[in-house]
């Protein structure tokens, strides 16, 4: 057995974990026919699909803030808290029809949702065959190119969207002078007029919807060309003989505000939009191009993952390599199947980059692309999984930025959440979102009184969204930021789940929720009763069981006296119980899931993404609930929707299963047909899509963010415990690391505490780490089934242990 002997030195030691990862890059060698071989890119507000077509490059264009509606009425539900105490009295006499009935009165107006900008069309006016197509993604710089020979021509095209100056850019080039001939156009699915000029292309529209009461928009298109002729008729630009040629595309909409009307109280769009045209003059292509990769890898550039030391030349079309990784007895090499991995753990990083930059839009099912007028689900926030994993990887991926547009957000939904939380449910403190928002954070449950209350009437969207931001606190140490923003709305948030809950009267004293729904689950009572609304739901007190202890913790950071009666209510609160199978019981009874393999495994939330399980079982030396959780997983089985299989990975990872964590993420990357291919060798099921969007199927983009936070999970996991009254952070590495993982190396990995993880592992083992803290910090490492002693840590200050053997 090696023996390994570790040196720690304090401050100013420079790291020599460097983490060589390969180039990242998804390519192709045939243009895409389906949404879901397409390329994304964006800049979290506009967002380009590409095609790459040799006749016709067809782009669908999106803006994150394009949304059916207008702002909420605070006056939707005035009345309906009436039916909660009906609904109560039916579930106490144990009449589950009659409360799954009474609930559709407890129901509003659906959400918005959420639409595509236009579609631009960059036709090819060449004839002639095409030979050696290349079309690819480069995930490094945030690039897209096209590439194919013509008639004795080489034709390139470049695509970005840059962050930095708000504008998409197309260039066109050949290897031959005056070779590049093309025609463009630009049309919408929604309401519009594009109209012509010399040199632009200009179309004004709205969101469907009454024309004075929804969404505008203005998209302007910006052509220059070097040599050559351009042309123009009412709606179209030509360009001829030309030896190059630049196209810039901006947008601009109404949307003002969660809370503005878009046509009375709306932006001036036009104005910016002309503004953002007028822009495209102020730098060559060139200096563009390189302000927005300096823009996009100062994020990108802070994580580098290497799994493994075979390097893979990628000489395998991304969608074969997808096919052959996901085909059993496929011959692969371990480099390939390696270097899939971490491209399908980078480009989530990718995606969450480029679809989450704008203030109170976060990214939506679809992050922000979608060629669908109506979008799956409205395009919209789902917020009793989806919306919360979007999130998952922001934080130990090192781009918390991302997380901003949460922060607004969530102020939009306390704001109309106050109202939805007297309005529908009779509760005067705090506020509550429930199943469905949008971009006017509606918070209102949704359901027009006729859909199913197991996801219509479900009302702790808020309560749960809102420890994405305590999360983000743990990770960055911002003080001021969970002071003015962060514990308010934790608070307002308690103060709702408070009053709702209600004293149990089959268990005088304790703390139930009633009525209750399990998010989009479904039981089966002893009785045979096939329902979905009940009483002391699991999910629900697992949800408030994670608010209020994280609610206190946070009050002890900010030195704010513990809330006596929190902690009571919390003591209060109906326990976990384990079924006579020996799972963790989803139900207040031990009820039979009418769908045992369900894709939600929502009363396991307090094992991931919350602590409390696992904070229970060390602090109690109880681990019953955590093999009740494993049981229940085992039940759930490995098959079932992207988003889910995200999900799962995670969940097994944090109970230290590597193995089986690894087979979840391998299944997660099973190839997915696109959803209008019908041939014979189609696969339509939950996995990945050739252009590795999740399938759900279809598309739903929370997927890829579990996938990412997943492999994070598996590498290193941290939880914060209040010991003494002070915070101290415990960093396990490597506690799920897989097998076929046993060497590797990652650089700018973030934990809990505000710490940078630079780590090699060798056998399995911890081979070299590097630790910087952010924040004064007081950390307890475990690695190598070794825990190192309680440390403190000065903000700037930095950690170095090497493994020594006379055989490395």
């Amino acid at each position: 057995m090696k023996q390994f002997l570790f040196f720690v030195t304090l401050l100013g030691l420079t790291s020599t974990i460097n983490a060589q990862q390969q180039s990242m890059l998804l390519w192709y060698d045939h243009p895409a026919q389906f949404f879901e071989e397409s390329l994304p890119m964006g800049n979290g507000k506009l967002g380009a699909l590409i095609y790459g077509g040799t006749k016709n490059d067809t782009i669908y264009l999106n803006d994150i803030t394009y949304w059916t509606g207008k702002p909420v009425n605070p006056n939707e539900g005035i009345g309906k808290s009436v039916w909660i105490p009906r609904i109560r009295e039916a579930l106490f006499a144990e009449n589950y029809r009659l409360a799954d009935s009474l609930q559709h009165y407890v129901q509003g107006e659906q959400s918005a949702s959420y639409q595509p900008l236009g579609t631009f069309n960059l036709i090819n006016l060449t004839p002639g065959a095409i030979q050696n197509y290349r079309r690819e993604l480069n995930i490094d710089s945030a690039m897209a190119h096209v590439s194919y020979q013509q008639d004795g021509v080489t034709y390139k095209k470049e695509y970005f969207v840059s962050q930095s100056d708000s504008l998409i850019a197309i260039r066109i080039t050949a290897n031959k002078p005056g070779k590049v001939n093309f025609k463009i156009s630009l049309t919408a699915q929604v309401p519009h007029k594009t109209k012509a000029s010399d040199e632009q292309l200009t179309m004004i529209g709205h969101a469907t919807g009454k024309e004075n009461e929804t969404i505008h928009a203005c998209t302007i298109v910006r052509l220059t060309h070097k040599e050559g002729q351009d042309s123009h008729t009412d709606s179209t630009l030509t360009v001829e003989n030309a030896d190059e040629a630049t196209l810039y595309i901006v947008n601009a909409t109404s949307f003002n505000g969660f809370n503005k009307h878009p046509v009375d109280d709306g932006a001036d769009y036009m104005n910016n939009a002309i503004d953002a045209a007028w822009h495209t003059k102020n730098f060559t292509y060139n200096e563009f191009k390189q302000r927005h990769i300096n823009a996009y890898q100062r994020l990108y550039q802070r994580l580098n993952l290497q799994l493994g030391h075979d390097k893979y030349d990628n000489n395998i079309p991304t969608d074969e390599l997808l096919k052959k990784y996901s085909t059993p007895h496929t011959p692969l090499s371990v480099a390939a199947q390696r270097y899939l991995e971490t491209l399908y753990f980078q480009f989530g990083r990718y995606l969450l980059l480029s679809c989450s930059r704008t203030p109170g839009v976060p990214a939506n099912l679809q992050g922000l692309w979608t060629p669908y007028l109506f979008s799956p689900w409205r395009g919209n926030y789902t917020m009793n999984i989806n919306l919360e994993e979007n999130y998952w990887p922001a934080n130990s991926t090192n781009i918390s930025e991302t997380i901003q547009p949460l922060f607004s957000f969530l102020k939009g939904l306390a704001a109309n959440g106050k109202y939805t939380a007297h309005n529908f449910y009779g509760v005067n403190e705090g506020w509550c979102a429930s199943h469905n928002s949008d971009i006017w954070c509606k918070t209102a449950p949704v359901g027009e009184g006729k859909e199913s209350p197991e996801w219509a009437n479900w009302n702790l969207g808020g309560a749960w969204l809102v420890n994405t931001l305590w999360d983000y606190y743990l990770y960055t140490q911002d003080f001021q930021m969970l002071k003015s923003t962060i514990y308010p709305l934790m608070e307002g948030a308690s103060r709702f789940c408070k009053q709702w809950l209600i004293e149990n009267p089959k268990h005088p004293g304790e703390l139930i929720t009633a009525p209750s729904t399990t998010p989009e689950n479904e039981y089966l009572t002893d009785k045979g009763y096939h329902g979905t609304t009940c009483y002391g739901g699991t999910a629900d007190l697992a949800i408030i069981r994670e608010l209020f202890e994280n609610t206190q913790q946070a009050r002890r950071i900010l030195n704010i006296k513990p809330d006596k009666q929190l902690n009571n209510t919390l003591k209060r609160l109906h326990p976990y119980t384990i079924g006579a199978e020996g799972d963790l019981n989803e139900w207040y009874y031990d009820w039979k899931d009418y769908d045992p393999q369900h894709r939600h495994q929502s009363h396991l939330i307090g094992l991931y993404p919350g602590m409390h399980l696992q904070r229970h079982a060390i602090q109690t030396k109880d681990s019953s609930l955590l093999k009740a959780a494993k049981q229940t997983l085992i039940q759930k089985g490995d098959e079932s929707t992207g988003w889910s299989t995200g999900w799962r990975i995670n969940l097994w990872a944090r109970l230290g299963e590597g193995k089986h964590a690894y087979e979840i993420y391998h299944r997660l990357l099973s190839y997915v047909s696109p959803e209008e291919y019908h041939g014979p060798d189609a696969v339509h099921r939950g996995g990945t899509y050739p252009n590795l969007f999740d399938a759900h199927p279809p598309f739903q983009i929370d997927g890829n963010f579990g996938g990412t936070a997943g492999v994070c999970e598996m590498l290193v996991q941290s939880t914060l415990e209040i010991v003494n009254n002070k915070p101290v952070y415990y960093i396990h590495l490597l506690p799920a690391l897989p097998h076929v993982w046993k060497d590797g190396e990652i650089k700018g990995l973030k934990t809990r505490g505000g710490l940078t993880i630079d780590m090699q592992w060798y056998d399995h083992q911890v081979y070299a780490l590097h630790i910087k803290a952010d924040a004064d910090v007081t950390i307890n490492l475990h690695y190598n089934c070794k825990t190192d002693s309680v440390r403190r840590l000065k903000k700037g200050e930095k950690m170095f242990f090497r493994a020594i053997d006379g055989a490395l």
